[in-house]
């Protein structure tokens, strides 16, 4: 739950946009859109997966696979949206997706992998998010959190989990890769190749909307040291060097990347890493705002993924797998919440 001083200074901020816009509107104005269109797009780290409620419901026959929930970000946002609208309501449509990599925004086909009952058949694959969204002239915002799956960095955690175990350097193999794998800096500059060609095409489909790119929170912690490798309920066998390299070479570069795009393109970056720093997944339950490889989750997630030997039933806990929880969710919110109201105010 978002902390109430929190919520108030964003109800005044609110307040003053409301007014400003209210002040700055033309009095021809009357022909406009009854509500603002607001699309949101992205990964895992978008769509909630595990906290709050399924969206669609569990049972419901349009369900995708995707894991959206609803206490991932957007519906929080939605939410205070709907409660204090900024001159008129926003419409959301959010077709986030657990999963999704770069190109899934705008031009592949993703299948979604969620592991809440799927069909006997699995899940069929769902068309680029820009087409689910229908971006068009008439979409006011587009907010995109995606590039973590590109690298993929949860990927990489999985290796530094058995270079750990092993007693090896998962920054070595990244640094000075074997044959057929790309070296982190390979990485990060296709990662930003692919960056540049989604967000040329998001504003080919939306070319009147405000975008509103989401970097990813702080999973790691500054001290390394802060970390129990015994624990599932933290990052395991990960070394205390490898996350310290996972940091700063990794995610902060990751995040510098995206950043780096939407400037030159002159979109808004939401930056949640700052205020997320002491939140990470090696806290103590009720700091932590990223959950550990192991941790808590609503009762329908699954404590053992279907293809992995790790089961987090042992320890009575569900696989996270290094997840924002949703008090991670309601600080991304309050970025997010407030980089909608300001870019609507700039329209």
């Amino acid at each position: 739950m978002r902390h109430r001083v929190s919520r108030l200074r964003t109800r005044a901020l609110a307040v003053g946009l409301a007014l400003a816009a209210s002040a700055l509107m033309p009095s021809g104005s009357a022909g406009a859109a009854d509500s603002y269109e607001w699309a949101a797009l992205g990964d895992s780290y978008t769509a909630g997966v595990f906290v709050g409620t399924p969206q669609p419901a569990l049972g419901d026959a349009s369900r995708d696979g995707c894991d959206r929930t609803t206490d991932a970000y957007p519906d929080v946002v939605d939410r205070e949206l709907a409660e204090f609208p900024p001159g008129k309501p926003v419409h959301l449509t959010n077709v986030s997706c657990g999963a999704a990599v770069i190109s899934d925004i705008t031009k592949t086909r993703q299948t979604p992998i969620s592991p809440v009952q799927p069909p006997a058949a699995g899940w069929p694959s769902v068309d680029p998010q820009i087409q689910r969204a229908a971006l068009s002239e008439s979409t006011d915002v587009v907010t995109i959190g995606v590039g973590g799956n590109s690298l993929p960095f949860g990927g990489m955690l999985l290796k530094c989990l058995e270079q750990g175990a092993a007693g090896t350097s998962c920054r070595d193999h990244y640094t000075n890769p074997p044959a057929g794998e790309e070296s982190i800096n390979e990485k990060l500059a296709r990662v930003q190749d692919e960056y540049i060609e989604m967000l040329a095409e998001v504003h080919q489909a939306a070319p009147n909307a405000k975008v509103v790119t989401v970097g990813y929170p702080a999973v790691l912690p500054d001290n390394s040291g802060d970390c129990n490798r015994l624990s599932l309920t933290e990052l395991g066998s990960i070394s205390h060097s490898d996350i310290d390299w996972l940091r700063e070479d990794v995610l902060k570069q990751l995040n510098s990347t995206i950043q780096r795009v939407s400037n030159f393109f002159g979109d808004r970056y939401v930056d949640v890493y700052a205020s997320s720093v002491g939140h990470d997944a090696c806290q103590p339950a009720g700091t932590k705002w990223v959950e550990g490889i192991c941790g808590d989750a609503e009762a329908y997630w699954p404590a053992k993924l279907p293809g992995t030997l790790l089961n987090c039933g042992i320890i009575n806990k569900r696989a996270t797998l290094v997840h924002p929880n949703a008090a991670g969710h309601a600080n991304t919110a309050a970025h997010v919440e407030r980089a909608i109201r300001i870019a609507l105010l700039e329209r």
